[in-house]
């Protein structure tokens, strides 16, 4: 799945309610193709340098609630906007990106598009500099929180320690104590431990029970 966005009309169809009149003039400051992505489990979306015609590339996930999609069409526009002032040198979520990122954030905080706990969060992630709303734990449940109900999965933080579970339909883990930001789960087949994140998606467990 792969559609391009054009206009206003179909921007709003993704984002939250009073976002587009804000997301548009950003749209609008340098020839840029946005696409519309199939769901992809590694990122929410991705931002390309110009190519030959001169246009920056950006694709978003299709299946993001708007709040979701709004704050990753941020973070891709930061990237866009980093390149243009400092080019490709710099680090891919150094200073510079930060910098784009949280000036380009400030006027959808003012306007309050974000409920309160979410905008809450999404503060709190800006001024901790986070790479990604996936890498923020704190910001991606709150982002969860407005997923439609088709949309919610089980994750390995709701299951029970002790549980056995399978994420991508792989290997069987048993789930171990969590140490720090990740669980220490036991492969079942080869007895090997591994670090599991808590937002990891189970495809498979035999106790869909929460915590």
């Amino acid at each position: 799945m792969a559609a391009r966005v054009s206009s206003d009309i179909t921007l709003q169809k993704y984002l939250p309610a009073g976002a587009v009149a804000l997301v548009a003039p950003l749209m609008r400051r340098h020839p840029l193709e946005l696409k519309i992505s199939r769901a992809r489990k590694t990122k929410f979306g991705d931002y390309r340098f110009p190519d030959a015609s001169g246009r920056h590339r950006i694709s978003i996930n299709h299946n993001l609630n708007p709040y979701a999609f709004l704050i990753t069409l941020l973070h891709e526009l930061a990237h866009l906007e980093a390149f243009e002032k400092h080019g490709k040198k710099i680090k891919p979520h150094g200073a510079e990106w930060q910098e784009c990122f949280r000036k380009l954030a400030f006027p959808f905080l003012e306007a309050q598009i974000f409920p309160l706990a979410l905008q809450k969060s999404f503060i709190h992630s800006l001024n901790r500099g986070h790479a990604s709303s996936c890498t923020d734990l704190n910001l991606y449940r709150s982002l969860q929180a407005h997923d439609a109900e088709e949309e919610k999965k089980l994750r390995v933080e709701h299951i029970a320690q002790g549980a056995l579970f399978m994420v991508n339909e792989k290997a069987v883990f048993k789930k171990g104590p969590k140490l720090r930001k990740r669980y220490k789960c036991v492969n079942m087949k080869n007895g090997r431990a591994y670090m599991v994140h808590p937002l990891a998606e189970i495809t498979w467990t035999n106790q869909p029970t929460h915590e």
